[in-house]
């Protein structure tokens, strides 16, 4: 009996929740949001590449690190991807008046079920930390190609600096190869800096979308979980 009269709750409480949200009217609305910047971003990234851009980075840099960082930056973007179709599918659920299976509504309300307030606000605590711990990868991806920006800094001052001899800088012949040597470490320099910090600025947009998707629904699912508790 008790577990009837949960069930209908649930039900009753998932369906007050999509009316509710009805007034975004709009499925997977987080995914599209994704798919709209980032189509925007690859359009820009197509145009650089078409003039050629692209091609002149990646020849000035002799050390490879733009490459490394795009590769990087490649694998962000898509565990951010994989996580915003998590949450938007989560999201849905709820709009849906559905508990999906294997969601974590389902299993939020299940863990809390017959719960005392205290209780229900430990887990509330451990769901907020574990969508965000979950989510937070992303962000720390996003905060490392800065970093493989400055270590390219550093290492093409180095590069620049190794070819400077002082020694021989009264000999005219000399002074050639190590403008060519400094010129080329201060492509390194700033190249590898540019790349880091713009794919840094585009994953972290995308970071920011999936933060905020993980927002709405870990409040709405606490929400749910305390109406079935008053119920």
């Amino acid at each position: 009996m008790t577990s009837i009269s949960y069930s209908s709750a649930q039900s009753s409480g998932f369906g007050a929740l999509a009316s509710a949200a009805g007034q975004d009217p709009f499925r997977y609305l987080l995914l599209l949001r994704f798919a709209l910047f980032n189509l925007a971003a690859f359009t820009l990234f197509g145009m650089a590449w078409t003039q050629g851009w692209i091609a002149r980075v990646v020849l000035a840099d002799q050390t490879g690190l733009s490459v490394a960082i795009l590769a990087v930056f490649t694998v962000g973007l898509a565990l951010c991807a994989a996580k915003v179709w998590r949450v938007s599918s989560e999201l849905n659920c709820l709009r849906d008046a559905t508990a999906c299976k294997g969601s974590w509504a389902k299993s939020y309300l299940r863990e809390i079920r017959d719960r005392s307030a205290g209780s229900r606000a430990i887990m509330a605590s451990a769901l907020r930390a574990k969508v965000f711990v979950r989510i937070a990868v992303v962000r720390n991806i996003a905060n490392s190609l800065v970093l493989l920006g400055l270590i390219g800094t550093v290492l093409g001052f180095i590069i620049a600096l190794s070819g400077v001899d002082p020694q021989a800088a009264s000999d005219v012949t000399a002074i050639s190869p190590m403008v060519s040597r400094l010129l080329s470490g201060m492509s390194v320099a700033l190249y590898t800096t540019l790349v880091g910090a713009v794919l840094n600025l585009w994953l972290t947009v995308n970071y920011q979308l999936l933060s905020s998707g993980a927002v709405v629904l870990v409040v709405t699912l606490i929400g749910l979980g305390e109406s079935h508790a008053r119920t």
